[in-house]
């Protein structure tokens, strides 16, 4: 179990050297109140000064400290081009740089907290990662965070107090991480805000252990016991007790040597019952095998979780394609797959098929069948006609002699007016399939053809050429709907199969009128003998001129028995011959746009593409990826090697060495 920290170590530069944090490693997060001893609680640990001192808030970026316990020199010298130093230093940003003085450790930590926080108090979140070697520390990872501050000095934003929070809870919040909670023993635990903050991602305080630092500081007459076993505040992973260096002990620079023997003879003195289990080396000894079995208890998780991010970059690698070698073979590839996607979409054969909406071969379907027919259905066959429009049809029809009989022509005018109300639909449905048609490019585009993407110039192209390629067949096809309409204009024919109700209607009609002419016309001449005046007219007031054409036309009145039968067998002779041609147009509209239009685009949609493109002097241009595509795929890659880096690390470990 000893080589897991290292191991975890390992794997933390390895993700660091990506730049991302994807993967979340088990590590000890060091939280407190500005000024309660976290630092001095690190050094104790090291048993080395390297953390910048001062008043008020001296931490002001995350610091992520790895320990590494190295053999002695004495071991080590026997080792070619080993460091000639008993302890040394590195920093992830100037990692060739090699620190064996711990002053400028101190001071390498104080510029780089300049460089990005400024140098008047200023806070980021933005980690240092140092890593000490030595023979005297135990193998650990903790990272040590701002203090707690209430109120803002120097360039500190107002908000600094919700600012540090929020970066100790961007720590703390990580399921791995082990809380190490820093409460000074001369001020309540009740306020304390660690605690508080620990509790708040913590509460069950299952990753939590609590330090009472300063217990030398605490007023006369009092102690800790009470707080130190556990009675005030219980903490599951433990309560221990440390002694800090005074400021006068930092100023005189009395050792950490020192520090830890006066620390024990304290303990000793205060609290014999828990002096074993107090004490700064007593802390490092638990917080290396707490870890240790945190560890052992993350890492199933963690090994699941690598294998899961490899084969999810793996696969978004793939989807980026490999650099473009030959340009020919790459463009020809493209564009066939899109033709053949383009194509397979309107067939129902492609691979990404949509479950949300209707798309490709199926909204044309739809077209065809719902919106279209339903609208064609929807059309009254003797809709916009009055009966006076129909008396008044028959009456030009005549001419200046009254007819016995329906003039055909009549018939042929009011058929013809509302076959015409057959085209704006069918033009409609022209008009649908060719959106539909448009759709297919985008859909085809985003989802069937991903190395697409890669090529922003080749793919605006391709959709210019399929769009240009479909505004040329858009009026050649609307040009045939329109004839299908003006050939039914053309020839009425009333010999038609299915007209079978026009002789008939003829027949039924001809024979009432005959019999009915018969039997009134005796009666309608003796009425009109009888009615008439002498005269011939009636008689107008005496010096009053008459003018015919001032007799205003009625709007509407009752019909007479003979015009209504006249108007019935119009109607129905319309609504016939109307319902012929409707289902005519109905079958014979889809044909023409599939003919015309889409099995036109499907059969030289490839043909056009290749024509268009596959040029020389084109290739070049078309091929140039995206810059976000060529940084991705780069950035996938480093990334995709860091979790194989990763999945060889961890398989090292065997599971027999776990317990």
């Amino acid at each position: 179990m000893e080589t897991l920290i290292p191991i975890i170590n390992r794997l933390q530069e390895v993700f660091l050297t990506v730049g991302a944090e994807i993967i979340q490693l088990p590590q000890i997060v060091v939280v407190g109140s500005q000024s309660s001893g976290k630092s001095s609680v690190l050094e104790s640990l090291v048993g080395r000064d390297f953390l910048p001192r001062g008043s008020g808030i001296v931490t002001r970026r995350p610091l992520v400290l790895q320990l590494v316990n190295v053999p002695p020199l004495a071991e080590r010298r026997l080792q070619e081009n080993g460091i000639k130093a008993d302890e040394w230093g590195t920093f992830l940003h100037s990692k060739n740089q090699i620190f064996t003085d711990f002053l400028e450790i101190r001071k390498e930590i104080e510029e780089e907290t300049e460089r990005s926080s400024g140098g008047n108090k200023g806070i980021s979140p933005e980690p240092i990662y140092l890593k000490i070697f030595s023979p005297h520390v135990l193998n650990l990872t903790l990272v040590d965070l701002p203090g707690i501050t209430k109120v803002p000095v120097g360039d500190q934003p107002e908000d600094i107090e919700a600012q540090v929070q929020e970066m100790i809870l961007s720590f703390i919040s990580n399921p791995n991480s082990l809380i190490l909670s820093v409460s000074p023993a001369n001020s309540d635990l009740a306020t304390s805000d660690a605690l508080k903050l620990a509790r708040e991602v913590d509460p069950d305080g299952r990753r939590t252990l609590l330090v009472i630092s300063k217990l030398d500081l605490m007023d006369a007459g009092t102690d800790a016991l009470e707080v130190l076993l556990g009675r005030v505040i219980p903490v599951r992973l433990g309560i221990v007790g440390v002694v800090n260096r005074s400021q006068h002990d930092i100023n005189t620079q009395k050792s950490i040597e020192d520090t830890a023997r006066d620390e024990q003879a304290f303990l000793q003195r205060h609290y014999p019952s828990l002096a074993s289990r107090c004490g700064s080396r007593y802390l490092a000894r638990t917080l290396s095998r707490l870890l240790m079995h945190h560890i052992r208890d993350c890492l199933p998780e963690l090994k699941r979780r690598v294998t899961v991010l490899s084969a999810q970059y793996q696969s978004r690698l793939s989807s980026y394609g490999q650099p473009v070698e030959d340009h020919s073979a790459t463009l020809l590839q493209i564009v066939t797959k899109f033709a053949s996607d383009y194509c397979n979409t309107i067939e129902g054969t492609a691979t990404h098929i949509q479950t949300s909406e209707l798309c490709g071969g199926a909204r044309i379907c739809y077209i065809f069948h719902e919106t279209f027919g339903r609208t064609l259905q929807s059309i009254d066959p003797l809709g916009g006609l009055t009966e006076l429009d129909i008396l008044t049809a028959i009456r030009n029809a005549t001419g200046p002699r009254p007819a016995l009989f329906v003039p055909e022509i009549s018939f042929e005018l009011l058929v013809k007016r509302q076959i015409k109300r057959l085209e704006e639909p069918s033009l409609r449905c022209v008009e649908l399939v060719h959106e539909e048609l448009q759709r297919i490019i985008q859909h085809c585009s985003s989802y069937s053809t991903q190395e697409l993407l890669r090529f922003p110039k080749l793919h605006d192209s391709i959709v210019e050429v399929v769009t240009s390629l479909l505004r040329k067949r858009l009026p050649i096809t609307n040009d045939m709907v329109h004839n299908l309409v003006q050939i039914e204009l053309a020839y009425i024919n009333t010999k038609h199969p299915d007209f079978t109700d026009a002789a008939q209607v003829s027949a039924s009609v001809n024979s009432q009128q005959g019999l009915q002419d018969g039997d009134k016309c005796w009666m309608n001449e003796k009425m009109a003998e009888e009615k008439a005046p002498v005269a011939g007219f009636s008689s107008p007031v005496k010096g009053q001129a008459i003018n015919l054409l001032d007799t205003a036309v009625p709007v509407s009145r009752k019909l007479s028995s003979r015009e209504q039968r006249d108007c019935e067998v119009i109607q129905r002779l319309i609504k016939c011959y109307f319902l012929i041609v409707r289902k005519s147009i109905q079958d014979s509209v889809p044909k023409t746009v599939m003919h015309f239009l889409v099995n036109f685009v499907k059969e030289r949609l490839q043909s056009e593409l290749v024509g268009q493109l596959y040029k020389q002097n084109l290739l070049q241009g078309l091929l140039i990826e995206s810059q976000d595509t060529a940084q991705q795929r780069t950035e996938v890659a480093q990334m995709l090697e860091a979790l194989q880096k990763a999945s060889n690390i961890i398989s090292e470990i065997r599971e027999t060495h776990l317990w």
